[in-house]
């Protein structure tokens, strides 16, 4: 059974790296065909693409009875993008941040887990709360595009560069067609990936006597944010650096506006949150968001040195939390 969990987590891993490429691949080429910022196809199209692990984890934890599974696994992954994933890519090139992601995204998504915080207050996110945060979603997800679309430079030959020279209507709508249908066939590769990727996790870590309770918060938090992790990590080695903060932003604010909206909404009592998760680790989500103020308006950049604190920050949140809470 060892041998075999472990099988499956490396399979995982190589499909998250495949699906990666091709979603970047994608995205980026679609951005230029619809004239929008490559971090705008990040904040939509790739967040809520390599964020259908948590939705498929929270809404199969919610008709099992295990809310608090699901709430972990937002927080944790939250926690898990911000520092670990944002702050490696940091870490190996500084991250250069658009106005809008800190005119728009960074309040939103600050908004975002104060909100979850609040709601969670009475120990139950219901139905009813979980509609207002898909609401919200949509709300968001329109005012981001209004803002972001940007007309096409006469002076800039962008749009129509998509496959070499593209000079017909027809060959146009082949380019998006061959970009869309790269996304989905990444996507897919890379939902199978992470389910292998979680499936080998939490066997390994059942088998070493680990709580549910941890593997929410760590293991399925982790693995869950697999495909956030590849994308971004590959977008940073590629240059395709607006697409890694994007995609980072939007699956933060997406994680808890749509998916734990869905999820809430998929649970007909609504989700019981753990005492622990609602005065440790939520907070720290919050904290988290708030911590990027400071770090997203010092020269609008993420850089090296606040990328390994952030890293280092995220490590000894595992520690701790594997050494007082297991």
């Amino acid at each position: 059974m060892g041998v075999y969990a472990w099988a499956i987590f490396v399979g995982g891993l190589v499909l998250l790296v495949v699906g990666a490429e091709l979603v970047l691949r994608g995205a980026s080429r679609l951005a230029r065909v619809l004239g929008l910022e490559p971090m705008v196809i990040g904040l939509t199209v790739v967040s809520v693409g390599t964020s259908m692990p948590e939705l498929a984890v929270g809404i199969a934890a919610s008709w099992e009875g295990a809310g608090t599974l699901a709430v972990g696994n937002i927080a944790g992954t939250n926690l898990f993008n911000i520092l670990f994933i944002l702050g490696l890519s940091a870490w190996i090139k500084p991250l250069p941040l658009q106005a809008l992601s800190i005119r728009l995204d960074l309040p939103v998504m600050i908004a975002a887990a104060v909100a979850m915080f609040v709601m969670a207050l009475d120990g139950v996110l219901s139905r009813f709360e979980g509609c207002l945060m898909l609401l919200s979603s949509l709300v968001y997800t329109v005012v981001l595009l209004r803002m972001a679309r940007r007309a096409p430079d006469p002076t800039q030959p962008a749009a129509s560069e998509v496959s070499d020279v593209v000079v017909s209507r027809r060959a146009r709508t082949l380019a998006r067609f061959r970009d869309v249908a790269m996304l989905v066939v990444g996507f897919i590769v890379i939902l199978v990936g992470a389910d292998l990727l979680v499936q080998g996790a939490v066997d390994i870590a059942r088998a070493l006597g680990v709580s549910d309770a941890i593997i929410g918060l760590t293991i399925v938090a982790i693995g869950t944010s697999a495909p956030e992790f590849a994308t971004t990590l590959i977008a940073t080695l590629r240059d395709e650096r607006d697409i890694a903060v994007g995609n980072l932003l939007g699956s933060s604010i997406f994680n808890i506006l749509f998916i734990l909206g869905a999820t809430c909404v998929a649970s007909p009592s609504g989700i019981l949150v753990d005492q622990a998760v609602l005065l440790i680790d939520i907070p720290l989500a919050v904290g988290v968001a708030v911590l990027c103020v400071p770090v997203f308006l010092s020269d609008r950049m993420v850089s090296r040195r606040e990328g390994a604190f952030f890293v280092l920050g995220y490590l000894v949140y595992l520690v701790t939390l594997l050494l007082l809470r297991v």
